[in-house]
């Protein structure tokens, strides 16, 4: 599915998206803990990429991050910028992040790219790892299953990954993954999060510069 297409849908629903998870409370303790243990040992700022309605930023703000997030949805960086005005949003797209090469410490991408193509997987991917330094590393949320299959998400089409699947994707735009954790909750599909580090000896990968 087109990046436009994405941002269409989720405009369309951004209020009802906004009341079911658009507070940080509406996410798993274990997750809040893990995410900030891992922003915490990020040398260097963070991106929060496909932020919605800004949760993740305010709170890795409000724990002493240097972060900021981004969104192709208008309504959600205008509702963020709202709601949570002591943190940085801006409109912006995980296939063009506008930061220069190797500026960035981490990279959170927090269930953001689980409505990409598997066709089009490398084209953010490699965008990220352009962006982190070395040393830097990458989070991300994903939906555990057979790669590619689609599924029909509450806002539009969305792609489950194997473990080795995504990480395979994530090797190939030069990222060495460092930690996986999968888990299934009750009456939940199973998740995901994999963690990627770019490594000193690496070289980014090819993509578009800030």
């Amino acid at each position: 599915m087109s990046v436009d297409r994405v941002r269409e849908a989720y405009s369309a629903r951004a209020d009802d998206y906004r009341d079911a998870v658009g507070s940080i409370e509406h996410a798993a303790r274990h997750d809040r803990d893990h995410l900030l243990a891992w922003a915490r040992g990020v040398e260097g700022p963070v991106l929060d990429v496909g932020c919605g309605p800004g949760q993740w930023t305010s709170f890795l703000h409000h724990e002493g991050i240097d972060v900021e997030g981004l969104d192709p949805v208008d309504a959600f960086i205008a509702d963020a910028r709202t709601r949570y005005p002591s943190a940085r949003y801006r409109t912006g797209y995980a296939e063009d992040l506008g930061v220069a090469d190797g500026s960035v410490g981490g990279i959170l991408a927090w269930f953001s790219l689980i409505h990409t193509e598997p066709r089009l997987l490398g084209v953010p991917l490699a965008e990220f790892a352009r962006c982190l330094r070395a040393g830097g590393t990458l989070v991300l949320g994903f939906f555990v299953g057979p790669d590619h299959e689609p599924f029909d998400h509450a806002i539009t089409t969305a792609y489950t990954w194997s473990v080795d699947g995504l990480g395979q994707r994530v090797g190939e735009v030069g990222l060495t993954v460092v930690e996986v954790r999968t888990r299934t909750d009750p009456g939940a599909r199973p998740v995901g999060v994999l963690v990627a580090e770019r490594r000193a000896t690496a070289s980014p990968a090819p993509g578009r510069r800030g």
